[in-house]
């Protein structure tokens, strides 16, 4: 244990000096003609960033605090294109590194927190669970579809994955243990591993589901002038995401294949867990209500009325704190709201940000596009590349949150530079997202992966084992459906 973490350390220092080498290195390079000072600069510190991320070197809130300061300082101290005698000044460079801070999709996802840790205080996701459980049997085919349904349901309740595994997990230990059954064991890694990876789809089906998404939303609605209702994104994503799960549930069972077909006694167990946990209280039933009424103006926003995700969500926030209303106080939600994941997203979106205002993205999509040849490319074949791309590179990321704060800009550069006849840049971009959430490879490529991993029911192997097929089979039905689905409905 203690060379693992001494080498871990180790791994952890090489990154952090080679992200800052490269950045040198990047700086010390001559300007290219078609790029300004601080968009070279900016391409300087979006490398700089994704080294950090890649390789875990500090925190994501640390980097976020590194990113900000050397954003502040290098675009600060270079010259402005509109003023060429004037620099940007420190001040205007820390103002638009900061305006992710100010985004509506920054609010949305900090909202979103303030649920997850209702869920947990009031154990109104531990009962949902129960419930599906309790209702499909002991059988480890309909004890595992039960646990994907949990998961189905929770992601429209709990805009966090990582939140939904956190739920899980323990009861998929608890069913395995009163049982006697090692944890080790093929039955509990396919509940975990299954549960795990079925959560990346339902993140990709709900726009709410999980932080990346929302990345993705703020972008748009800064750079494109527009946005995506939350039905729109659920009625196209829909279709591909339950086809996927679909083919996830038999791949799993087909490469893990459980010892024994049914859990003997684990009725029982969980009609035991449902008694500890006793009848509904009034907290539960409060939050159950305002968590369906803010599902109702979620999927009736710009159908029924025009008040956008953001907003309901902060209603929906107020009446938890609101007197004789409200199922939890500031002192207990503060302690246990993750800031720091807030603090990384911020810090995400103004570098999105800047790379944008700075034409840092745009010069980037330029040459992506010149290294693949896609000036002249079909719609098809630029999704396919794209897609392509942000599935493998996600290789190397913990984080989609991340991945979209460093790509998506490049993404919208890409697709609104792009002259094909038909393409519809708002709906690629989306696609590109879809493909931004799969982490299904390792573990380590997103934070509901690690928390699966930390309950120590499957190895590494494992995981890869179902992930790669599930990755490139994802990865062929997104083709299928450009060339079909998402094309009928003029999103391709």
């Amino acid at each position: 244990m203690l060379t693992s973490t001494t080498n871990r350390t180790k791994a952890q220092n090489i990154g952090l000096v080679l992200a800052f080498l490269v950045l040198g290195i990047i700086l010390a390079l001559p300007s290219p003609d078609t790029l300004s000072t601080g968009g070279h600069r900016m391409i300087g510190i979006l490398t700089f960033a994704i080294i950090l991320w890649m390789s875990s070197a500090v925190s994501y809130p640390v980097s976020a605090t590194i990113i900000t300061a050397l954003t502040a300082l290098l675009l600060g101290f270079s010259p402005n294109p509109e003023a060429p005698a004037k620099l940007y000044g420190t001040s205007n460079a820390l103002k638009l590194i900061i305006s992710g801070f100010s985004s509506p999709a920054m609010v949305l996802v900090g909202a979103a927190m303030f649920i997850s840790v209702a869920m947990r205080k009031t154990g109104l996701d531990r009962r949902i669970a129960l419930n599906v459980l309790s209702a499909v049997g002991t059988k480890v085919s309909r004890i595992y579809l039960g646990v994907i349904i949990t998961g189905f349901i929770l992601a429209f309740f709990v805009p966090s994955a990582t939140a939904r595994l956190a739920c899980l997990a323990p009861i998929i230990i608890g069913i395995v243990e009163s049982l006697g059954i090692n944890k080790k064991s093929q039955v509990a890694a396919l509940l975990m591993v299954g549960a795990t990876q079925a959560d990346t789809f339902w993140n990709i089906m709900i726009q709410t589901a999980a932080a990346q998404n929302l990345v993705a939303v703020g972008f748009i609605q800064t750079q494109m002038n527009t946005t995506i209702p939350w039905i729109d994104w659920l009625l196209a994503a829909a279709p591909y995401s339950m086809l996927m799960v679909t083919i996830l549930y038999f791949v799993t069972q087909a490469l893990i294949k459980p010892e024994f077909k049914e859990l003997k006694g684990g009725d029982v167990h969980i009609a035991n867990m449902r008694r500890e946990i006793g009848p509904m209280s009034l907290n539960e039933k409060k939050l159950l209500a305002i968590s369906i009424g803010l599902l109702f103006l979620w999927a009736t926003g710009g159908k029924l009325h025009t008040i956008d995700t953001t907003t309901t969500t902060i209603i929906a926030i107020a009446l938890f704190f609101f007197p004789g209303i409200g199922i939890m106080d500031w002192k207990f939600a503060q302690p246990n709201i993750d800031w720091g994941s807030i603090v990384m997203f911020g810090a995400g979106i103004g570098l999105g940000s800047v790379l944008l205002k700075t034409k840092a993205a745009t010069w980037l999509a330029h040459v992506f596009v010149s290294a693949f040849s896609l000036e002249t490319a079909s719609i098809f074949l630029l999704i396919a590349i794209m897609a392509a791309f942000l599935i493998v590179i996600h290789l190397g990321f913990a984080s989609a949150t991340a991945l979209s704060s460093a790509m998506i800009p490049i993404v919208i550069s890409i697709v609104m530079g792009h002259d094909a006849d038909g393409l519809n840049p708002l709906g690629v971009t989306m696609l590109m997202q879809y493909a931004i959430c799969f982490g299904l490879v390792l573990p380590v490529n997103s934070p509901q992966g690690m928390v699966a991993y930390g309950t120590d029911t499957f190895d590494v192997k494992t995981f890869m084992r179902t992930g790669i097929p599930m990755t490139i089979i994802g990865y062929l039905m997104m083709l299928v459906f450009t060339l079909t689905y998402w094309h009928w409905i003029g999103l391709s």
